[in-house]
């Protein structure tokens, strides 16, 4: 009996072991797809700390050892900075990091007292001294995006302020006490009275570059505030809608607006920044200040040129307000790139404000290149004692006088 089967054509059927070209392809894609990822991941990753490393850098320049009287003195002395923006780079603050200028680690190397940390969260592209429009692109939205930030900070500024906050103070509740969040006079109090004991303590303020922070509106400055700021800079690179930028097209004073902020703050017991605020704004501010005004970090025009830095009458002006001025390490605000441009600028600004109204305004990992990093500040101390300062000017300079405007000024 012949059977049906035997009469059908044979096919070529591919075996289900055998993959199609289908398969293959997908696998193809699967498999690029996997690594672009992975080059995004990589980029990611290794983008941010290159970029950091290449802004935050120290200047290679011939540096000589403090001497033994400096050391012994800066051991002795209670530091203060007013100014470093570490909280804007994806780093450890608790962990010693090879990159950038500040971290718990170098801070206790430096005996570092009390440091402010403070909030940047715009930088147009092409920002310069001179003349910088704000409505250029955003190159730290473009940072944040590449840290992978939670998206809410991708476009609200005030978001990006309240995460910068939260990062300092998970850092300190992760410290085991040896980082403090200093929010009113109690805390800095109590904080003073721990780290006589134990001079590794060390002490954080929050402030913010910038009130375009506020994201245009006043009640986002009781969000900063219960968040732990307790500085603000009206104005930073550019104008806002509160005022003038020394850096902006316009350079106005005060706007409507920024009066109500001044008045706000003052009500609050924040401290007032007149870093990078146009010679109308710091004119408006002090017109209408009954508080200590601080200036963060700048120089001075008496040693080193330039809109950055401040005029004499500017000085005396923080001066009558029971303020300091910072002075910063970079090469625009001193004109240098070592430890003895930095005292001269605050020889001179001592000579016109007083000693009292002197203070450290480093500008650490602010995109600036600065001669050492925060555990060598004993180099200040001993291009001060070259200067001819007394051990108690040196003492007030390096972090009495900053001691003393916040215990002051905070609620």
């Amino acid at each position: 009996m012949t059977t049906v089967a035997s009469n059908i054509p044979s096919r070529n059927i591919p075996s289900r072991n055998i993959p199609s070209r289908w398969h293959i392809w997908r696998r193809r894609l699967v498999f690029i797809g996997l690594g672009f990822c992975l080059l995004v991941g990589a980029a990611l990753i290794w983008l941010p700390e290159m970029v950091e490393r290449e802004v935050n850098g120290i200047a290679a320049t011939t540096r000589k050892p403090p001497s033994s009287r400096a050391l012994a003195l800066h051991a002795r002395l209670f530091v203060a900075d007013l100014h470093a923006d570490t909280l804007l780079w994806n780093r450890d603050l608790l962990a010693r990091s090879t990159r950038g200028h500040v971290d718990l680690p170098r801070l206790q190397e430096g005996n570092v007292a009390l440091q402010a940390f403070t909030i940047v969260t715009k930088a147009p592209r092409g920002m310069n001294n001179e003349r910088t429009d704000g409505d250029r692109f955003n190159l730290v939205a473009a940072l944040n995006v590449a840290q992978l930030w939670p998206p809410k900070t991708w476009t609200s500024f005030t978001e990006r302020a309240l995460y910068q906050c939260q990062r300092l103070e998970a850092a300190a509740a992760r410290s085991g006490g040896q980082l403090t969040l200093i929010r009113n006079q109690a805390e800095l109090r109590d904080f003073l009275a721990r780290r006589a004991a134990n001079p590794k303590l060390v002490g954080a303020l929050l402030g913010v570059e910038g009130a375009h922070a506020l994201d245009g509106d006043l009640t986002n400055l009781d969000r900063l505030y219960a968040a732990g700021v307790r500085m603000m800079a009206p104005t930073h690179f550019f104008d806002n809608e509160w005022g003038g930028s020394a850096h902006g097209l316009a350079k106005g004073g005060l706007t409507d607006l920024g009066r109500e902020l001044i008045r706000r703050m003052e009500q609050k017991s924040m401290v007032v920044d007149l870093a990078h605020a146009s010679p109308a704004v710091i004119d408006d501010v002090l017109a209408m200040a009954t508080r200590p005004v601080v200036i963060s970090h700048t120089g001075v025009r008496g040693t080193c040129g330039g809109l950055r830095n401040i005029t004499d009458d500017q000085l005396r002006g923080i001066a009558r307000t029971g303020g300091v001025v910072g002075i910063g390490y970079f090469f625009a605000a001193v004109c240098g790139q070592d430890a003895r441009s930095i005292a001269r600028a605050m020889r001179y600004a001592a000579n016109v404000a007083g000693v009292e109204h002197v203070a450290l305004g480093s500008d650490y990992d602010g995109a600036v290149s600065v001669p050492f990093d925060t555990a060598h500040l004993a180099e200040i101390t001993d291009a001060l004692l070259e200067e001819g300062f007394s051990e108690q000017e040196i003492a007030l300079m390096m972090g009495g006088n900053v001691q003393r405007v916040w215990l002051a000024a905070l609620p």
